[in-house]
Parts: structure tokens; C-alpha cells; sequence
């Protein structure tokens, strides 16, 4: 991993590149973020479900019959 990112700060490159290198680099990171909030938050959302749209009546009272 070391050599790895020694190979690429030493490499040069345009202003386009690096700002393309940049992006992907970010975007990786975000990306494996997002994925691993999606596994580990499965079964609170599940939970939570309940709490949403259609949980309750839509703009009135519910009757008491």
C-alpha cells in the first residue's frame, strides 16, 4: 500500500488527472461508506419501518367505532 501511493504522489500528471484521481478516490470512499452502513443498519431499519407514511391516520382522526 506504501509503495503504492509513493508510486502515485511521485507520478505527474495534468491538473484534469489528478482532479480525476481525486474524484474516483473520493467517490471509492463514500461509496464503501454508504455500503457498509447499509449492511450494518439493516435490522434498525426494519425497526423503524412502523414510524413511517401510512403508520397513522392521514389527516384526520381515527374513529372510535
Amino acid at each position: 500500500m506504501q509503495h503504492q501511493l509513493n508510486n502515485l504522489m511521485q507520478k505527474e500528471m495534468s491538473r484534469k488527472e489528478f482532479l480525476a484521481t481525486m474524484g474516483l478516490g473520493v467517490a471509492s470512499i463514500l461509496g464503501f461508506s454508504t455500503i457498509l452502513k447499509l449492511l450494518f443498519n439493516k435490522g434498525e431499519q426494519q425497526q423503524s419501518n412502523s414510524l413511517g407514511y401510512g403508520s397513522n391516520v392521514y389527516g384526520g382522526r381515527k374513529s372510535s367505532l
